[in-house]
Formats: C-alpha cells, structure tokens, sequence
C-alpha cells in the first residue's frame, strides 16, 4: 500500500472516529491493519470496497459534514447557556431562520432571527463551495431534560436534540448524612433457598435485602437479571440478554402471584408429587438445571396467564393497561412467541417478519400472552422488592450490561442502532494473548445520537427504575470500543469512538431523576482519561484489591479514593481463598500483604492465615475511604471456585453455579455474621 493510500485511509478513519492505533499491553503503539479499517468503516456505512474508492469516500464523507446543519445532540450542562454551530451555505446569510425549541415539558420558545445577523465563527471553502460556520445561542435555565430544537429554513427543515443536565450524577451518599455504605453481593441465580425451585428468584432476593439490612448493609448486588434465551436458543449469560428492556421470567416466584391462588391447575400441578420431587431434585444439584426449571415454571406460569385472561377481571384489566403504558412489552412479546414458533433466529425468518412485522399466524396468540403476562409479573415483583428497599433506607444494586445478544429482541427491533457487522470485544492483553470477541453487536455512533439515543436512554430507565445503584459495565465504552470485524480474529479489532459527554448528560440527568448513584466498571487498559471523565461526572470507579498492588512493602496497597467502589474481585476473578492459595500469584504479594495489613493495624501479628488475612483484607477496605463497599459473600466462607472464567466455552460451568451454602444456611453461620458486623462497625466509625 502506497503511503498516500495510508495517509487517505487514516484521513477517512478519523472523520468516522476510527483509532488507526492503540497502545497495546507493553505499552507501545500497535497499527491497525488496513483491512480492519477498511471493514470497520464498511460497517459504519462509508461507500468504498477497496483502496481505489478512498479519494471519493473521504470526499463524500466531508461534504456530508458540511451539508449537515449542525451536529444532532447538544449540551446545556447545569442550566448554562448552549451555543449551537450552524454549518450553512455562503448564500444563506440573508435567509430568515424560523427557531422553535419544544421542550419535554410541553412548553415551546418560538423565535426568528436572520442566519447573517448570528456571529460567524469561521467561512470555509469546500469542495468548490462556500461555507460559513454562526453561532445560534439558545435561551438560558432551560429546566432539565430532553429538548428537540427544530429549525425551519427556506431551504430546509432541521432538528437537534439539546440535552439540558447536571453536570454532576445523583450523589446518593450525601443523601444518606454521608454515610459509608456496605452491602453483599450474590448472583441470584446463584441463591437459593429451602423454598426455591432450582435457583434463586425475587423472593430470595427480597430476604437476603433483609437479612444484610438486620445488619446494618445499605444494599444487595447481583448480576444482570434481563431476559435470556433459556429453550433451543440457549444462551445462559447475564452479559448475553435477549433485551436491556425486560426481564427474565425465570426469577419471577409463581407462588406469590394472584393467578396462582385464583387457579386451581396450577396449584394442582405445584402440589402434584411428581413436581415436587423434580423441585427437590433440582434443589439438590450444585449447578442450575436452567433448562429444566425453566421448563416447570414456565407450565406454572403458563397456567397462571390462562387464569388471569380467563375472564374479565380487575387483574387483567390492570395487566391491559400496564400494556397500554409500555406499547413495546406487546411487541416484545409477539417476538418471543414468534421464535418460539419459527425455531430459529430472527435473522432466517421470511423478510417481512425479519424487517420487523409480525402478524397474526407468525406466532401464537397464546405464547404472546404468555410473554406479556410474565414481563408484568416481573416488573411488579422488581417494583414491590426495590420499593420495600428504599422503604427501609436500602438500595438494590443491579447491573447494566454492555450489550445484547445479536439474534436477541432489541437487535430485531432497533436495527439501525446496531453495527451486526462488527462485535465488540478487547485487544489482545497478559490474560488473553489473541484478544476478545465477546459477539455483542456495537451501537452505531452516530445512528444513536441521530435518534436522540431514545433506545439507550429506555434500556437505562428500565434499570433506574429499580436499581438505588446501578454498575455501568465497561465503561470504556462510553468513549470508545474495541470493534472485531466479523470474520476477522479479534487481534485485528480496532477501536471506534462514541460522544462520550452525551452519554454522560444522559446519565447525569437519568441518575438525579430516578436519585440513584452510578458505578462504572473501569478495570483493565483503561485510559486516564476516561477515569478524569468519571470523576468530573461523578461517575463512581471500581477499586479491586488485585489491581491496586503497588509493590511497595510499606504502601503495598494504593488508598481507594472516597468516590468509589471497593471490593477484594469481581464475578470474572478468583474468590478471595483461590487468589490467595494460587501458586501462580507472586510469592511477593502473599508475604508482604500480610506484613502491609499488620503494619496498618488490621492484623495483630502477621501472618499467612487464610481466614485472618481475609477477614484483615475487607477491614481494611471498611476502615477505607471508599464511600461504597461491596462484600461477594462467597468469600465468607472460603469459595474457590468462580462464577465465571472469562474466555471459556464449555469447559467450565459459567453463570450456573450454586452458592455452597442456601441462605438459611449461611445467614445462621456465626462466622458469616460475625464477619459483616465487623465490617458494619468499621463503616461507621
């Protein structure tokens, strides 16, 4: 490749905010080959195949800047004044500009002002064509929330959405007299109790939130609790959803709903001793029999959604007019019985229905009902669970996934805002020598922002709605993401940018209206940048012991700064006994940590004890000044074994195994809770 085609190729990549490099592990440059970057920028919609069109595509891509009037989203950050860049031809300057902003409220400005009387910022001259850049200065204290700006030209109709936000997320802890919050973590389907059938579900949540509240923990973390394809699509993974928009039916408790008192077939069949002993059965297995249990709840449940449209009842006229509230629920609904149905992905069906129009006889009515009914029985346990909680000055702490599965409900239906040529994933690094591909679909940059990112903002309110705290997972990806081009190993991936600031008004203004604090996952090769970003956003970071080892015997550990996160891993690490009985682990860290925590009193005398340098390890975190703790309670009692090794398929049980204890067993452990009320009394002090 000839070095003009170089420089024409990276001139292009950076008007689609393609990276052509990336500092890799050792902390040198690494470039991107051209067939990556001439894959990723097919993917984002430039029209070239090969070398030869790059002269045209880059010309086509700047004419496509100039000719855009402004940029699509713009930012009133803490009620400030926003000034909005108009890109208009020379000739333009006498034309009257009719400007009408309708704000979320219902209430419209309405102003006209000549284009030349705005103050120019810059004239260029592009392609043969005069341009001129003018400021358009917006009214001032617009009240928060999401404004659409719409210009009326001779020539032309433009809109804008203007985000007005706090510059800062919702402070939770300052709406606690700035106390120190703790709380356990547990993935649900990892609880389970003497009365759940085969895994953990709303209920069980709901108890341990008391349990850890008797104990003086502010909240209860798990992992994603979003839909999931559990039948011939099997895909177990809470970072794998079939939505970020509803909810897995799998966790709903069936005995606590109204249909199952009202129905006898259903009370029949949970009672029946061959359903009993199956629950015993499943009770008893170390790993979640998803397929199986899914499978019994799902007749319960289908008898309870016969029940509740059986008749014209208070209950589903409730049920109608939740649908009515939430007109996507029919619609997602109708897509679950339709692969159901079909019996294969959506991306084979007939393409009417592939382009996202089902009708009557591509599913069955029942299935529909069935799907709509189970999505309001989960948003009324949530609803019930995480308002007792707040009731009790609890939060529930719930998990944000990055993306979706590609053959899932929100690729289907919000297909221009994903990117199916590409997945998302990560450059190769110390743990995975040849990269990441995690085939999640990426969102398109600049196709979300075209529509007000609508799509991203729902998916958030459907959490916030819930969630007192809400982890962002990967984090990084608000400012960039590593792109795999499909068919290419991931090594080749490249990194592609997004509009950071506009995600963080998003979630600025979201996290104030729903008062819940926000954690972003930030582990890994993440620029400082990001972190700055997090921090000026108050947008709280992620201290993991593992990763804060400085190697200095006196300060072996780096102090967790106050807005963060603190805990000894995460669900993708070793529990706390495995990382330290690891012979791989550097000799260094076992016989110094324990020296380190001596030396800072959390320890009376060093020493290599398992449960001593535990219990010595989350006092010190406690003692910290991390404003939130979080406490993975299988390290209580010594868990070896993880909830999931990253990049394994198959050969290990990822996302199935049960906890070794169910929650009356370790909520009675006297070691457990001895271990809590210590960590209690250190947060208070």
């Amino acid at each position: 490749m000839s070095p003009r085609e170089i420089h024409l190729l990276h001139r292009l990549c950076r008007l689609y905010g393609i990276e052509t490099g990336f500092l890799n592990i050792d902390g040198r440059r690494q470039k991107a080959a051209p067939e990556s970057l001439l894959a990723v920028l097919s993917a984002l919609g430039a029209s070239l195949s090969n070398m030869s069109g790059l002269a045209g595509g880059l010309r086509e891509r700047i004419l496509e800047h100039w000719n855009r009037l402004s940029e699509p989203v713009a930012i009133a950050w803490d009620k400030n004044p926003v000034h909005l860049e108009l890109r208009l031809p020379g000739s333009w300057r006498e034309y009257p500009a009719d400007c009408r902003l309708e704000l979320e409220n219902g209430r419209t400005m309405r102003w006209v002002c000549r284009l030349g009387d705005l103050p120019l910022v810059k004239s260029a001259r592009v392609e043969g064509r005069n341009y001129e850049v003018r400021r358009l200065s917006l009214p001032s204290a617009l009240p928060w929330g999401y404004h659409r700006l719409k210009l009326n030209l001779p020539a032309r109709e433009h809109e804008a959405l203007i985000i007005s936000a706090p510059r800062r997320a919702f402070n939770l802890t300052s709406q606690m007299s700035g106390r120190r919050l703790w709380g356990g973590f547990l993935p649900l389907y990892a609880l389970h109790s003497a009365r759940s059938p085969g895994a953990g579900d709303f209920t069980d949540l709901d108890t341990l939130l008391t349990w850890v509240r008797e104990l003086g923990g502010s909240f209860v973390g798990t992992l994603p609790l979003l839909a999931s394809f559990l039948d011939q699509a099997f895909s177990p993974s809470p970072y794998e959803p079939v939505s970020r928009l509803f909810w897995n039916e799998f966790y709903i408790d069936v005995s606590k709903t109204e249909e199952f008192k009202n129905s006898p077939k259903a009370r029949e069949l949970y009672n029946s001793p061959a359903i009993q002993e199956a629950f015993s059965r499943l009770r008893a297995k170390p790993l979640v029999d998803y397929h199986r249990t899914m499978s019994l709840k799902r007749k319960l449940l289908e008898y309870c959604s016969e029940a509740c449209f059986a008749e014209s009842s208070g209950r589903q006229e409730t049920l109608q007019s939740w649908a009515t509230d939430n007109p996507a629920a029919r619609d997602y609904a109708r897509f679950r019985a339709a692969v159901e149905k079909q019996h294969t992905a959506w991306t084979d069906w007939p393409g009417p229905m592939r382009d996202g129009i089902l009708r009557e006889g591509d599913y069955d009515t029942w299935a529909g009902r069935y799907h709509l009914y189970v999505q309001w029985l989960a948003h009324q346990q949530l609803q019930e669970l995480s308002s007792r909680a707040r009731r009790n000055g609890q939060n529930l702490y719930l998990d944000f996934p990055l993306g979706v599965h590609r053959h899932g409900y929100d690729v289907w239906r919000e297909r221009t805002s994903f990117v199916p040529e590409a997945s998302a994933g990560a450059p190769p690094d110390a743990f995975f020598s040849g990269g990441q591909n995690w085939g999640l679909p990426p969102l398109h940059p600049e196709r979300i922002r075209m529509q007000g990112y609508r799509y991203y903002i729902d998916s958030l309110r459907n959490h916030l709605q819930y969630a007192g705290i809400l982890r962002l997972d990967h984090v990084m990806g608000l400012h960039r993401l590593f792109w795999v081009p499909k068919g290419m190993p991931a090594s080749e991936g490249v990194y592609v940018r997004y509009h950071a600031e506009e995600f963080y008004a998003v979630l600025a203004l979201e996290s104030h209206r729903s008062r819940s604090l926000l954690v972003g996952e930030d582990l890994g090769l993440v620029p400082a940048s990001v972190r700055t970003a997090m921090h000026r956003h108050n947008v709280y970071r992620m201290y993991v012991m593992p990763f804060e080892y400085t190697k200095m015997p006196r300060e072996l550990l780096r102090d967790a700064p106050a807005k963060t996160l603190a805990c000894l891993n995460t669900h993708d690490m070793p529990p706390f006994a495995s990382f330290w009985r690891d012979k791989r682990e550097k000799p260094f860290d076992r016989a110094a940590l324990p020296v380190f925590l001596y030396h800072r009193g959390r320890l009376k005398v060093p020493t290599s004890n398992l449960k001593a340098v535990f219990r010595a390890c989350l006092k010190h975190l406690a003692a910290g000044q991390a404003e939130v703790l979080l406490v993975n309670l299988e390290d209580l009692w010594q868990e070896t074994e993880p909830q999931n090794i990253p990049g394994t398929t198959g050969d290990y049980p990822n996302w199935q195994r049960k906890a070794r204890f169910a929650l009356e067993e370790f909520s009675r452990n006297p070691e457990v809770l001895e271990t809590l009320q210590e960590i209690n009394n250190s947060r208070e002090v």
